[in-house]
């Protein structure tokens, strides 16, 4: 019997030790290369590193109690107590790993200074669309870091969550950018959206209002339960479109894109609307506040492309009966006061009709080349700079390369990568 717990001791002696220098070797400047964390904005930088610190110190925290552990252990209840918790340490650090693996792939991407100047670009618009809303009503905007990633949408790590060490919530958001629409970031606006709807409580109340308001307008409580089991991507999309107004809406459009088993597919629970009604409820925000425009073209080739009747039996009743209820859902979510907006509705804070085709265009015209290459426009209008490619992008899509050139060497400027004028 001495024997067996002898070698049960060596052996755990020997994990104890693994687990506990595994955590010592974990370093910042070893997950990231200090050049990348160079190409973070001091106030990012610094608030991601004292984060993540946290994070490494409470695993080695744990450590010590471990190893002390271990060494005192005489007694069979003692051994058994190092026992569970080697194993509880074990899934700590893989949680722990996560935590800093996530981060160190975000901040790795920015070894290349130009891809790094893009996305302090981003990091920016995003930074700008929240606290446009969120100084409004008297909230603090968290710092966002962006990244690129695969596929084709983008998606959020909320700031103000914890994450998978469990320790601490995490005071930055990290948005992924895909690759594909780094030139096109209407959907890093989208998930900024995100993060301001979590942080005032909008998602909950914008349910609750589309549930009453659509039943009103006399959709069935099947077909307003549906629509408001949407209300979190209904924020998000009218956040965009506040902000870039169409360009949001075709970049929307195109990653939407598909056969129709993909526009037209219905995942109940699924917080995503079907795509098709979607990109026609993106169509109606841009006629509830622009009146008639390219988007109307747009709807056109979207419902020839993807006839109803292709779509499954029960999507096609949701779909049909839902055509009615998109200025509804519009008034709802753009012009109804909220509470999480402190009785404001979205449309008195964040004012589409500064990014309406005409206003977009009546300020490239104005300011000219400039708009791309001043310091101040870049720093004042970077949002409206991006709804403006956008635009064009979206009504002269033979000029494409041109427009994201221009695009491309705003976003360098802004992310100091060019040389401003």
């Amino acid at each position: 019997m001495a024997d067996a717990q002898q070698a049960l001791d060596v052996q755990t002696a020997r994990q104890v030790a693994h687990w506990v220098l595994a955590a010592a070797r974990l370093d910042l400047d070893e997950l990231a290369s200090p050049e990348a964390w160079g190409h973070l904005e001091r106030y990012l930088g610094v608030s991601l590193r004292r984060h993540l610190t946290g994070v490494i110190e409470r695993l080695a925290a744990q450590a010590r109690v471990l190893s002390t552990l271990q060494r005192e252990a005489r007694s069979p209840t003692a051994r058994a107590e190092v026992r569970r918790r080697l194993l509880e340490f074990q899934r700590q650090y893989l949680r722990t790993e996560r935590t800093l693996e996530f981060f160190a792939d975000a901040i790795n991407c920015r070894t290349n200074p130009r891809v790094a100047a893009a996305l302090r670009a981003c990091d920016t618009l995003a930074q700008r669309s929240m606290a446009l809303l969120l100084d409004a009503i008297g909230k603090t905007t968290p710092p966002a870091v962006t990244y690129l990633g695969e596929g084709r949408g983008a998606s959020i790590l909320k700031a103000h969550q914890r994450l998978w060490d469990g320790g601490e919530i995490c005071p930055v958001a990290a948005i992924k950018v895909t690759r594909h629409n780094l030139l096109r970031p209407t959907a890093l606006i989208h998930e900024a959206g995100h993060q301001v709807a979590h942080i005032v409580g909008w998602n909950d109340e914008l349910a609750a209002a589309l549930a009453q308001g659509l039943q009103r307008d006399g959709a069935s409580t099947e077909l307003a339960g549906i629509w408001a089991g949407w209300a979190s991507e209904i924020a998000a999309d009218s956040f965009s479109f506040a902000h870039t107004g169409f360009a949001s809406v075709a970049a929307l459009h195109d990653v939407l894109d598909g056969d129709p088993a993909s526009v037209f597919r219905h995942l109940p629970g699924d917080p995503h609307p079907i795509s098709y009604v979607r990109v026609l409820l993106g169509v109606q925000m841009c006629r509830h506040c622009y009146g008639d425009g390219p988007w109307d073209t747009l709807a056109l080739s979207w419902t020839g492309t993807h006839r109803l009747e292709r779509a499954p039996s029960e999507t096609r009743a949701i779909v049909r009966d839902s055509s009615a209820l998109l200025g509804s859902v519009v008034r709802v979510a753009l012009e109804s006061p909220m509470r999480a907006f402190q009785g404001r509705a979205l449309r008195s804070i964040v004012m589409p009709e500064r990014v309406s085709p005409a206003a977009l265009n009546e300020l490239g015209a104005r300011i000219g080349n400039a708009l791309f290459t001043s310091a101040h426009w870049l720093w004042t209008e970077p949002l409206r700079i991006l709804g403006l490619t956008g635009l064009q992008i979206a009504m002269t899509p033979h000029e494409s390369e041109p427009i994201l050139e221009l695009q491309r060497q705003s976003m360098l400027r802004l992310g100091g990568a060019l040389q401003t004028a």
